[in-house]
């Protein structure tokens, strides 16, 4: 534990080393506010609530979360600092969830500088405030979900910008398997039980569940599922670079 906190503390700090944490910050909050007052039409539609707020999270998170975890391994690599790491005196889950802790601690202060929507929400009107509540659990959730599988592919290339784009297109593939335009792709010759365990690894499909305050299990389980998965592939990726020197 004293390890990972070790590693923790250390990427955290590197995020607001440089000016492109807080340029980040800024961009996510005013994307978040387009897409809930604006965009999402929120005085149009004269109601108090926070739809359009978790509406939109899935596609913005899709850019966002990549790139924030882009550099977890690829900037190591590329510097020639992970060999470095990796002879240290610590265990390897220990710096694999040091470094994750970090990237997920880092969305959620982003997360949590949107608390002021919230409370304006409150002011205009008088909003479900258990279901927001629920939304920002799922919201934080799906994020954790979007930097796991970020930080596993960050592990395999040097470059960022390479680390940026397999984590979205991956990414992208979670959100929209449960379409309806992707299903159709299946339902026409795979079977019943194959179209549902697509259907069933879409983000949006259990996301917008939580968001609309509807507590799940399976919901929960299934976003915990997907980071352990994509961090026992990191903890891989990892391992198999330091044995190949």
């Amino acid at each position: 534990m004293t390890s990972t906190l070790t590693i923790f503390r250390r990427e955290f700090a590197s995020y607001f080393a440089t000016p492109v944490a807080y340029v980040f910050l800024v961009i996510f909050l005013v994307m978040q506010g387009l897409f809930t007052f604006y965009v999402g039409q929120f005085y149009s539609r004269e109601q108090a609530d926070l739809v359009a707020f978790f509406t939109y999270q899935p596609w913005l998170y899709l850019f966002l979360m990549p790139a924030v975890a882009m550099r977890l391994w690829a900037e190591e690599r590329k510097s020639g600092t992970l060999e470095l790491l990796l002879t240290l005196p610590v265990p390897l889950g220990s710096i694999v969830a040091g470094k994750y802790l970090a990237a997920v601690a880092f969305a959620a202060v982003a997360l949590f500088f949107t608390v002021p929507i919230w409370v304006t929400v409150n002011w205009l009107g008088s909003p479900d405030n258990g279901v927001i509540l629920t939304g920002y659990i799922g919201s934080l959730l799906m994020a954790a979900a979007y930097l796991a599988i970020g930080a596993a592919l960050s592990a395999t290339t040097k470059n960022q910008v390479v680390a940026f784009i397999l984590a979205v297109s991956v990414c992208f593939l979670f959100l929209v398997s449960g379409l309806p335009m992707v299903l159709d792709l299946f339902s026409g010759w795979a079977p019943d039980g194959i179209t549902l365990a697509v259907a069933n690894m879409s983000f949006l499909l259990h996301f917008n569940n939580l968001q609309k305050g509807m507590v799940s299990f399976a919901d929960i389980f299934y976003f915990v599922a997907v980071i352990a998965f994509w961090l026992w592939v990191n903890r891989v990726v990892v391992e198999s670079k330091r044995e190949a020197g």
